[in-house]
């Protein structure tokens, strides 16, 4: 199996957008600053994941996720969620 998920800053409130095939070890090298993409923005808190069948579909998806459907999409799946944690709109 195959993880897109997506991460909040509890810094800065940002959203990033990635995927993986070992969800949890991926989300501890997120919060150690191992990553360049997220390195002193943590720590996060994982908000979202979804599982893919295989490496293909989970990357399609991280970039739908990215997109502006894809960010239109996740403000209003996790709407209550997130306005409790002053992502902007």
């Amino acid at each position: 199996m195959y993880y897109t998920y997506i991460l909040q800053s509890k810094k800065d409130n940002k959203l990033y957008t990635g995927y993986t095939q070992d969800l949890q070890k991926r989300f501890i090298e997120h919060s150690k600053g191992l990553n360049f993409s997220t390195k002193g923005r943590g720590p996060f808190d994982l908000i979202y994941y979804e599982a893919c069948l295989n490496r293909d579909d989970a990357s399609s998806r991280e970039r739908y996720l990215k997109s502006g459907m894809g960010k239109r999409y996740i403000r209003n799946r996790l709407k209550r969620f997130l306005s409790l944690t002053g992502e902007e709109k």
